[in-house]
């Protein structure tokens, strides 16, 4: 194994190819400050998320000077509101989202997740009152994040759940229609969601977490790019397994740099650490895109034959060289195929190259799932719902986490070009597959979880 010194070594090397920790994410557990009394929970919620972050943001830069490596994001995951705000009707949800969003903006930081809930079995009035309050709440806040769980492999799918998410994401575009129905893309609905994912728009601190922890999520598809392409031009990656293990290689390396960025994070600020996340996590940068490492391998672009074998074996080469880095790899840890914050892949979207039903298909094997997909303002409710639907079988099925963020975007159509800005991005709309599920999504109820389920 590497030495923390020989792992920072190569610094100078990577310093030029995208290699940063895309997030410092602090947890802070909010399930002593619920009461019945609104005034009550928000004078709480505010002073407990000052005292865990008033030092977050000046801490992460300090330590992100002294190795050189830049801290791109700072940002705050709290528990799930929808316990945390059991008893709150919808409209109290909505001025409990704006509490949040007023105590991240006090912290300094770029978004706050966990306004969410867990409904893979069933729901709460409270979780019912939360994902009613969404289009409101999305709508007149800036930094607040959602994630609605619906679906596990122990306990099956929710499909009244999904038939409602299905809803209330035309609801959230159509409130914010003004912005291309910028609201949904902080919005994901999970199957499997970990407990301590770093990244947004799914991070939250679950039921089993410390008091308040510091989490980090590495990035560096140009990285491993690089790496892949001198490997090649060297001769050293002879075969697929060669390239695999420069992958693995190179995962390590970044991982390791991640961790001890973000224990120094933790240790300065006296707080337990909790995981690393090592996500290809692009952007919309040149060089930074999981999309041009399909390219490296030898494809003509990310949606060609071969996509999901090599999405596959970046995958796994990811989690491998990760876990070896740290016994504390958490989180998602894979490669992240967003459509528009990938220019590379926005661009295969727009040439055909890469269609909705390939990008299904390429789910079954990356962490997450079906992220950033931009699809016409007028697809029907019950068409999103199948359309979650069928990435929560592949997640439940499979054992793994799968998510959609998807956004319908109001008053346009396929090809059409939306952008988001910043590192959202821009893309062509993509066409959602033919066919009607509205009877199918009616039916409701549960779809039972898996027999490999039954596993005491």
């Amino acid at each position: 194994m590497l030495s923390d010194r020989e792992v920072l070594s190569t610094l100078a090397m990577l310093r030029n190819e995208h290699l940063d920790v895309r997030t410092v994410t602090l947890g802070v557990s909010l399930f002593d400050c619920a009461s019945h009394d609104f005034d009550v929970f928000a004078d709480r919620v505010r002073t407990k998320i000052r005292h865990y972050s008033k030092k977050l943001v000046a801490t992460c830069d300090e330590v992100g000077d002294k190795y050189g490596i830049p801290i791109v994001n700072k940002r705050i995951s709290v528990s799930p509101m929808g316990v945390v705000c059991a008893s709150y009707t919808p409209e109290q949800m909505v001025k409990a989202c704006k509490i949040l969003d007023e105590a991240a903006q006090e912290a300094g930081v770029d978004f706050l997740g966990g306004f969410g809930a867990l409904v893979e079995k069933g729901m709460t009035k409270g979780d019912r009152a939360l994902i009613d309050s969404l289009p409101e709440a999305l709508a007149v806040t800036q930094r607040v994040c959602s994630s609605i769980n619906v679906a596990s492999s122990r306990t099956g799918i929710n499909m009244d759940a999904v038939a409602l998410m299905g809803q209330r994401i035309k609801d959230i575009a159509a409130r914010t229609a003004d912005k291309d129905g910028l609201g949904c893309a902080k919005l994901v609905v999970f199957a499997n969601i970990p407990q301590d994912v770093p990244f947004m728009a799914g991070a939250y601190l679950g039921v089993g977490e410390p008091e308040a922890v510091i989490n980090v999520g590495v990035s560096g598809p140009g990285v491993v790019k690089k790496a892949i392409d001198r490997a090649v031009q060297d001769g050293s990656a002879k075969s697929l397994g060669d390239v695999a293990e420069v992958i693995k290689r190179t995962a390590f390396k970044v991982t390791r740099v991640g961790e001890i960025i973000g224990k120094e994070v933790a240790e300065r600020l006296g707080l337990p650490f909790g995981v690393a996340d090592l996500s290809l996590a692009p952007t919309p940068e040149v060089g930074d895109s999981v999309g041009e490492i399909f390219e490296a391998v030898g494809l003509s672009s990310i949606g060609a034959p071969g996509s999901t074998a090599v999405l596959a074996m970046l995958n796994d080469a990811v989690k491998k060289g990760g876990a070896f880095a740290s016994s504390h790899v958490g989180g998602l840890s894979g490669a992240f195929i967003p459509v528009s914050e990938d220019s590379s892949i926005a661009a295969a979207a727009a040439s055909g190259a890469l269609t909705m039903e390939k990008l299904e298909a390429m789910t079954s094997v990356c962490s997450v799932g079906l992220d950033m997909v931009a699809v016409p303002g007028d697809t029907s409710a019950s068409t999103l719902s199948g359309i979650i639907a069928d990435e929560m079988a592949i997640g439940m099925i499979n054992s793994k986490t799968t998510a959609v963020r998807i956004i319908p975007v109001p008053g346009k159509g396929v090809g059409d070009s939306v952008s988001f800005g910043g590192l959202l991005g821009e893309a062509q709309i993509m066409a959602v597959p033919g066919g009607n599920a509205e009877s199918f999504i009616k039916l409701g109820g549960r779809i039972p979880a898996p027999i490999h389920s039954l596993k005491n």
